[in-house]
C-alpha cells in the first residue's frame, strides 16, 4: 500500500517541533527575555526554510543516485548520511573552517564560537572565497557530467543539450570549461586572494575526480564480481556525501548573515536537512523521477546555476533568496514541462 505524502513528513515535523522548541529555549537562555526567545524562534524557522529552498535540487539528485544503490547502502545513506549532514556539515564544518584559518584547535574554535560569535563570524566570512571556489568547482563538474554524456537519451532544452552531448567525444572538455571559468573569476579578484582561490578550486576539481573515479572503479569491480556487493555502494555513498557537503556550503555561509550563534545555525539547518531527506525518500519510493521526465534536468540546471552563483560570491554577495529562488523556478519549469509531456503522450 502506497504511503501518503503526510507520512513522509512524520519525522521532519517531529524534528521541527523539537528544533523550534530548542531554538526558543536557546533564545531565553542567551538573552533572558521573551523578545530574545521569539527572535531565536523566528531565525530558526527562517534557517530551516532557507535550507529547504537551497537543497530541493539536492534531494532530486540524491534520489537519482539512490535508485542505483543497493538497499543496504540506501539505508546507510539515509541514516549515517543524515547524521553526517546534520552533525558534520552544520557543526563540525564551520568549526573546522575557523580552526584552519585562525590556526587554533577545534576545541578553541568551539570556545570562540560560543564566547565571541562576532569574531567567529568574521573568520567564516574571510573563508567565504575559498569555500565558494571549492563548492562552485565541484558542483559545476557534477552538472556538466550529466549534460556532457553521449549515453544521455532524453533532452529537455533540445538545441543546447544535443550540442553538449556531441562534445562528449572531446576528452577533458568539461575540465577545460571549468578551468576557464576559474581563471576568468580570478581576473576580478585582488591579487592577494588568487592563491587561496585557485588552490580551493583545484581541490574541488581533484575531489570530484577522485570520488567520481572511485565510484566508477567500485561499480566496475562489482559488475564483474557479484560477491563484492559494491555496485551502487561505497563509491555512490562517498559521492553523495561530498555532493551534499557542496550543497551545504551555501546554506552554512548564508546562515551567518542571519545569526552568529552556531547552535542556532545547527538547529535551523538541521530541521531543513530532515525535510530534504524525506523528499529524497519520497522521490525514490514513488518513482517520481521516472514519472516526470524533465525533473532531473531541472535539478542539474539548478546545480549549474548554483555553481555560477558560488563563483560570483567570491566577488560579491548574492542574496540567499535569489539563490534558492532560481533553483525552485528551474525545477518548477521542469515539472511543468514534464506534466505537459505526459499529457501529450496520453492524448496520442
Amino acid at each position: 500500500m502506497a504511503r501518503s505524502t503526510l507520512s513522509y513528513q512524520k519525522w521532519p515535523l517531529i524534528v521541527t517541533v523539537v528544533g523550534l522548541g530548542l531554538s526558543g529555549w536557546l533564545g531565553w537562555a542567551t538573552t533572558g527575555s521573551y523578545g530574545g526567545m521569539l527572535s531565536f524562534l523566528f531565525v530558526g524557522a527562517i534557517l530551516a526554510a532557507l535550507e529547504i529552498a537551497l537543497s530541493f535540487d539536492n534531494a532530486i539528485v540524491n534520489a537519482n543516485k539512490l535508485e542505483e544503490m543497493t538497499p543496504v547502502w540506501q539505508r546507510r545513506f539515509l541514516t549515517w548520511g543524515i547524521l553526517i549532514a546534520v552533525f558534520g556539515m552544520r557543526i563540525v564544518f564551520p568549526l573546522a573552517i575557523v580552526a584552519i584559518f585562525a590556526w587554533i584547535n577545534p576545541f578553541a574554535a568551539m570556545h570562540l564560537a560560543l564566547s565571541d560569535p562576532d569574531e567567529y563570524s568574521r573568520i567564516i566570512g574571510e573563508a567565504h572565497g575559498p569555500i565558494s571556489a571549492f563548492g562552485g568547482t565541484f558542483l559545476m563538474m557534477v552538472a556538466l557530467k550529466f549534460f556532457i554524456d553521449e549515453d544521455k537519451s532524453v533532452d529537455w532544452i533540445v538545441g543546447l543539450e544535443t550540442r553538449l552531448r556531441r562534445v562528449s567525444s572531446i576528452r577533458g572538455f568539461e575540465i577545460a570549461f571549468v578551468l576557464i571559468i576559474i581563471i576568468a573569476i580570478c581576473q576580478f579578484l585582488p591579487e592577494y586572494k588568487h592563491a587561496a582561490f585557485l588552490m580551493s578550486a583545484i581541490m574541488g576539481l581533484l575531489v570530484f575526480m577522485l570520488v567520481d573515479g572511485l565510484g566508477a572503479y567500485l561499480d566496475n569491480i562489482a559488475s564483474n564480481t557479484a560477491a563484492m556487493g559494491a555496485r551502487g555502494g561505497l563509491g555512490a555513498f562517498l559521492y553523495l556525501e561530498v555532493l551534499d557537503a557542496s550543497f551545504s556550503f551555501d546554506g552554512v555561509i548564508g546562515a551567518f548573515a542571519l545569526t552568529t550563534n552556531i547552535l542556532l545555525i545547527a538547529i535551523g539547518l538541521g530541521i531543513g536537512a530532515m525535510y530534504v531527506r524525506s523528499m529524497t525518500i519520497m522521490l525514490v519510493e514513488r518513482g517520481t523521477l521516472a514519472e516526470f521526465l524533465y525533473l532531473e534536468h531541472g535539478a542539474f540546471y539548478s546545480i549549474f546555476a548554483l555553481s555560477i552563483i558560488m563563483f560570483l560570491q567570491s566577488l560579491f554577495h548574492v542574496p540567499e533568496i535569489l539563490t534558492g529562488g532560481i533553483g525552485i523556478v528551474l525545477i518548477g519549469l521542469a515539472f511543468y514541462k514534464s506534466i505537459q509531456h505526459n499529457k501529450a503522450n496520453a492524448a496520442s
